[in-house]
């Protein structure tokens, strides 16, 4: 079974949410929470595989909940629960530990694959909220040379310290990712199978010392191995 802890001051989001996750056999919700300090005593007491976050709550809000619990769980994966115009909190929430977003609007079957594949160890990187995080990300990152513009790796050599050893293929890989293209795009982008990008996505995180593609892409834009575009 994998457990769900529903984190919003709403209480009929969080109705709404358990009645879809539990209507799946593998699925239970095993705490919820109003607010980011019952959030962090639930996780602790009830260690759920995820947490679904919401990020505009009193008291101790979101972000702040999603870094408590990350750093005394850093196995448990937290979505954030997110609007479009949540997006000066997303870039904290990223730094924090978040594995990744979740529409507010999704529909079922989209919250109930969410949970699924962050329970699976993946991050969740969903097109419609990642592209414009990262873009707004990228405008408010400074460049660390005067162009602005996104360059080829076989152009651009960052400092050993920022890279790593990635190869020129796996810098690639990265700036697809840092673009929000998920693993079948990044494939058809560079004509090389899935499972060939799976390969260079793990090994991308194990250079990088990152847990997740999220955590990658934030280090990416940080480190200037991805330059922001204009």
């Amino acid at each position: 079974m994998i457990r769900v802890g529903l984190v919003d001051d709403q209480a009929m989001v969080r109705v709404g949410l358990k009645m879809i996750l539990e209507s799946e056999g593998d699925i239970e919700v095993c705490c919820e929470a109003d607010n980011g300090e019952a959030a962090v005593a639930l996780a602790a007491t009830h260690t759920p595989d995820v947490v679904l976050m919401d990020i505009r709550m009193p008291g101790m809000d979101g972000l702040a909940a999603t870094k408590a619990v990350v750093e005394a769980n850093p196995d448990m994966k937290v979505v954030i629960l997110t609007t479009f115009d949540d997006d000066e909190y997303l870039y904290g929430a990223l730094r924090a530990g978040a594995s990744g977003f979740l529409l507010k609007s999704a529909d079922g079957d989209t919250l109930v694959d969410a949970v699924r594949v962050v329970a699976g160890g993946e991050a969740l990187l969903a097109p419609e909220v990642t592209r414009r995080v990262i873009e707004q990300f990228a405008r408010s990152t400074p460049a660390p040379a005067p162009a602005a513009e996104a360059v080829d790796p076989a152009d651009y050599v960052p400092s050993p310290e920022a890279v790593g050893d990635l190869s020129d293929r796996e810098l690639e890989v990265l700036q697809l990712m840092a673009r929000g293209l998920s693993n079948q795009e990044i494939a058809k982008e560079l004509y090389v199978s899935n499972t060939t990008v799976k390969t260079h996505v793990s090994h991308i995180l194990t250079k990088l010392g990152v847990r997740d593609r999220v955590q990658a892409v934030v280090e990416a834009y940080d480190s200037g191995i991805v330059l922001p575009r204009g």
